[in-house]
């Protein structure tokens, strides 16, 4: 049994409700959104949340970034998530879970914690993460209970790879392909990274 971390959706949105892709500085992003999402949040089961947008399930999404590329992950039929099968994403991440409770911030702890399962990096001491902003989508049954915590990571000076190939497959694409590719009326991307893409935020994170 798998519990993660919710925020009821009236504390992460008390007026209007975004939609789509909410560039964010750090500030912003703390006390608009990770600042309610842990005075209010409380973790519950993961097979309750999925079926219950009242609440909204955190997720660090990261964008690994190497100078003018990004990279450019494939999901395959072996990850757990089947509503995400075959889908492209430039997004490391996944669910707060009850380890990331140690000393610390709860969200980077994640973020650290997603990027290390799914990655190989060096440690945490060199990870440069940037805040970015928020992805919210209610048009799907996935989106209606997630909220993405955007973060682009500079790898420039890095060797990244991935560890869990038997789930994924990826490298590093110019920013330019992978926009003209989300904005095709074929996109390949899950809803999230096709957001990013086509935003034009990365742009700034790689120049």
């Amino acid at each position: 049994m798998e519990f993660v971390w919710v925020v009821p959706r009236s504390a992460l949105f008390p007026e209007a409700t975004p939609n789509g892709f909410l560039a964010l500085e750090a500030d912003q992003l703390e006390s608009r959104f990770l600042g309610p999402a842990r005075d209010e949040g409380f973790f519950i089961e993961r097979r309750y949340a999925e079926t219950h947008p009242e609440f909204k399930q955190p997720i660090p999404y990261v964008a690994i970034c190497q100078e003018d590329k990004v990279l450019c992950l494939t999901r395959l039929s072996t990850q757990g998530e089947k509503r995400l099968h075959g889908k492209k994403s430039i997004g490391v991440g996944g669910h707060i879970n009850p380890c990331d409770q140690s000393a610390g911030d709860i969200f980077a702890n994640a973020c650290h914690r997603e990027l290390h399962e799914e990655l190989i990096l060096p440690n945490d001491a060199a990870l440069l993460l940037t805040p970015v902003g928020i992805i919210n989508d209610d048009t799907s049954a996935v989106g209606a209970v997630h909220l993405g915590l955007v973060y682009s990571l500079d790898a420039s000076q890095l060797d990244v790879s991935i560890r869990e190939t038997d789930a994924m497959a990826g490298e590093f694409q110019a920013l330019p392909d992978l926009r003209s590719l989300a904005s095709s009326p074929e996109s390949p991307f899950e809803t999230w990274s096709s957001f990013l893409l086509t935003s034009g935020v990365l742009e700034l994170q790689t120049s």
